[in-house]
């Protein structure tokens, strides 16, 4: 077994292989660029070396700096993590000839299987079904019109070299495959530094399943159940599941079985996913292979308990599988979660900054109940424009699907997190989708529940009264507390008022407070002034903590608390609202104070994220339409582009291309 490996790659993943490596005795190296120099995978290693500057076309994606920090600290492998080096068929090469040892396939199979066309050339050899498309070379945007053209619309373009959601578009006419043929090969060039993309025929209604295989190196593999990713947003996964809600027994051992032949077809001897497009009456299409360790790899790990990132290594040292077929067996169920920072109510745009706050709920196995959360960062630390948004990948596990969902969002409810966006709210209000929660998915989920974006959601019914209570709750204790500083009133105690009325922003709620013992009582009130039945609040919450933990009427409740002038703003289940507590005299002033309304800045065009100005469509004084571009951002590997929401004459342009700009930051002005 080796002595020493280094991690060629950064953030969760690194962290994540040092955790298998440290629990096996194997010694780490980490390698960072200059933006990672106080990154959680730098302080986790035994070892770290500089690697250059942070675009990682200057650093980690440099083979030579990677073959250096080997013989300078002695690492006898390398593992690549997922993205940056782990599909090219060069990285192996290279370490082979410095004599170090590839974690992953060998680069036949990466050949094979690495890039996209030849994968689905390589299927169709193997007779696995594969969807209609065009796998030769694409000349330009005219040539992929044509295609697009032959194979019928909707068609996806699609980087060769891709992975992530980087490098691919749906269009769904000639003017779209056009705009997204150019967009896909400079994000693929960008990202990949292969600018080659295909074409192919975009399955409508689709699920997105994927079958986890694990080869050695002395023929054996086995394949450890599939992954449901169909929850996904721009192309990019958000939420995955194993086992699949849709499959049953029959078709599992199926695509099973088919993605063990196309493994076992290229001599594959690593962990590798081989990804299927599923229609919703179980048929499947090969769709392509990923020859390294998948983002979503801990809900496989869960539901098997196999550590694939062990599997690796052991497999890389030329140990057999010590499983066969036959001992793999799936229980319970996990759900995963990607945490991103990015801005759920500015269209998911890009946040970047300082981590001021980072408190995920604790790791732990108890009754049944797995929560597991794998990270690369930690409070104080910064989320870079220059690389993926990913902050954490919190997974439960739970021995059925609901409760495995019902775990998710309470431990989304406690994670915590301060000085950037993040998607939190989102991902809290899709663990409660009743069509989530039916597992009736398909790729266009997003898309088709969520229109219009995702919006500030308004508080209402039972997630209003448990808002509500929790913030009454929170208001008791604090009263508790000040009363409790000495020399007040001269030692006499203060009667208090029970009667509340409760501001989730303007909406009131009129209720009653007060202490029973160790739980504090809630009673709401009805239109005719009469308080219900008690509610129980038991929480070891104090003024400080950000998230109220704990039971209303013995079921577990999270909130997440956030001190704001004259109240508290809480989050919950993707709702977050300021949460005022007010006595009746106060309440009375308080309906008496204006509504105030933010400006209007439908005129101006501003950045909506971090970025850096790719290119300015318009000129000043150029009339546009609704729905032209207006300008292409890039951030975090992504290209982004801003188009008009109205027809408009343009007034005066502020940026030019190359210009690296803050969120908000003026484009342009129109007339």
């Amino acid at each position: 077994m080796f002595k020493r490996i280094l991690i060629a790659n950064r953030g969760e993943i690194a962290c994540r292989v040092i955790k298998t490596a440290r629990r096996m005795g194997i010694q780490t190296v980490a390698v960072y660029s200059e933006a990672d120099r106080d990154a959680l995978h730098v302080e986790m290693a035994d070892e770290a070396v500089l690697i250059g500057p942070p675009p990682a076309a200057e650093s980690y994606l440099v083979i030579e700096k990677i073959v250096e920090a080997c013989r300078k600290t002695g690492a006898e492998a390398v593992h690549p993590g997922y993205g940056f080096l782990s599909e090219r068929e060069s990285f192996p090469r290279a370490l082979e000839a410095a004599g170090i040892v590839f974690v992953g396939p060998n680069p036949g199979a990466i050949a094979a299987m690495g890039d996209k066309i030849e994968s689905k050339k390589a299927a169709a050899k193997a007779k696995v079904s594969t969807v209609p498309g065009h796998l030769g070379v694409i000349e330009d945007d005219k040539h992929a019109v044509k295609i697009a053209d032959e194979i019928g619309y909707p068609v996806m373009i699609k980087a060769s070299a891709g992975g992530g959601g980087k490098g691919m578009r749906i269009a769904h006419s000639k003017a779209e495959v056009a705009e997204g043929f150019n967009l896909a090969k400079a994000e693929a060039k960008a990202s990949f530094g292969d600018d080659r993309v295909f074409v192919e025929k975009f399955i409508v209604d689709p699920r997105h399943i994927e079958i986890q295989v694990l080869g050695d190196k002395h023929g054996n593999v086995i394949y450890l159940g599939e992954r449901e990713c169909s929850i996904q947003r721009r192309n990019q996964k958000v939420i995955e599941e194993a086992p699949s809600p849709l499959l049953d027994e029959a078709t599992r051992r199926k695509m099973g079985e088919q993605a063990v032949a196309l493994a076992k077809a290229v001599n594959y001897d690593s962990a590798g996913t081989v990804e299927f497009v599923a229609g919703q009456d179980k048929s499947f299409y090969f769709l392509e292979m990923n020859t390294r360790l998948q983002v979503e790899h801990p809900v496989t790990e869960l539901v098997t308990g196999i550590d694939l990132v062990e599997q690796m290594i052991r497999v890389a040292a030329g140990e057999q599988l010590a499983l066969a077929q036959k001992d793999v067996t799936l229980t319970g169920w996990a759900v995963e979660s990607r945490l991103y920072a990015e801005d759920p109510f500015r269209n998911f745009l890009p946040s970047i900054g300082r981590l001021v706050k980072y408190r995920p709920p604790a790791e732990a196995s108890q009754d049944g109940i797995t929560i597991r959360n794998d990270t690369g960062v930690q409070e104080g630390g910064e989320i870079s424009i220059h690389y993926d948004p990913m902050i954490a990948k919190l997974v439960t596990h739970a021995p059925s699907r609901a409760a495995a969902i019902e775990a998710q969002s309470t431990a989304l409810d406690s994670f915590y997190v301060d000085g950037i966006r993040h998607n939190i709210p989102f991902l809290s209000a899709l663990m409660h989708h009743p069509r989530w929660r039916e597992g009736r998915l398909s790729t266009g989920f997003i898309a088709e529940e969520f229109p219009k974006g995702f919006a500030v959601r308004v508080p209402e019914g039972e997630v209003a009264r448990r808002i509500a209570a929790v913030g009454a709750a929170i208001d008791h204790v604090l009263g508790e507390r000040k009363r409790q500083i000495s020399g007040q009133m001269g030692g006499r105690v203060v009667q208090r008022e029970r009667r509340r009325a409760v501001w989730l922003d303007r909406q009131e709620i009129q209720l009653e407070v007060a202490r029973e013992g160790e739980a504090i009582a809630i009673r709401f009130v009805d239109a005719e002034g009469k308080a219900g039945n008690a509610h129980l609040l038991q929480s070891p919450w104090k003024p400080g903590d950000p998230v109220w933990q704990g039971t209303i009427d013995g079921h577990l409740v999270a909130v997440q608390a956030r001190p704001i002038a004259n109240g508290i703003r809480l989050a919950h289940q993707g709702v977050e609202v300021p949460v005022y507590v007010w006595t009746e005299a106060e309440a009375t002033s308080a309906r008496l104070m204006p509504v105030t309304t933010a400006s209007d800045s439908g005129k101006k065009l501003l950045c909506p994220m971090p970025g850096l100005v790719v290119s300015i469509a318009v000129s000043e004084g150029q009339e546009v339409k609704a729905g032209e571009t207006l300008a292409v951002v890039e951030a975090m590997k992504m290209q982004n582009v801003l188009r008009a929401e109205q027809d408009g004459t343009v007034k005066k342009i502020h940026a030019s291309a190359g210009a690296t700009l803050a969120v908000d930051a003026l484009i342009l002005e129109f007339a």
